[in-house]
């Protein structure tokens, strides 16, 4: 599986260089998420722009792996990019209820610094 990663202090994107999303590469999806999270990144945002072709919903399994990962550290896993084929089968499979997604990666970016500037808040409030 071809992707890229563009690491940032509060957050990472991943972006796949692919034109299908099948069973055949998501298996290296879930180990990157894994390998990403292990590092210490809790915000992750993954970026499906390339992405034109998706057989069924078992393919986007690997996108509940990271979310998982992410909320268990209390951060974002953020899907962005989709087109109208991964649209239909999120929807199908309702993985669009459970996954945080948004149509652009500026939208994904104010939304995980929103976060943080909020846990900021919170943070310094439980302290006084």
């Amino acid at each position: 599986m071809k992707f890229s990663v563009d690491k940032h202090e509060k957050y990472v994107v991943l972006k796949l260089d692919e034109s299908k999303f099948t069973n055949d590469n998501t298996p290296k999806l879930k180990s990157e998420f894994i390998l990403l999270n292990a590092e210490g990144y809790h915000n992750i945002v993954l970026d499906l722009s390339s992405i034109e072709q998706c057989d069924d919903s078992q393919d986007l399994s690997s996108l509940l792996v990271g979310d998982r990962l992410c909320k268990n550290a209390n951060g974002l896993f953020i899907v962005t990019g989709i087109g109208d084929t991964v649209a239909k089968i999120l929807e199908m499979s309702n993985l669009d209820q459970s996954l945080t997604i948004v149509a652009k990666l500026d939208e994904a970016t104010d939304l995980i610094f929103m976060e943080e500037i909020e846990k900021e808040l919170l943070g310094s409030v439980d302290k006084d």
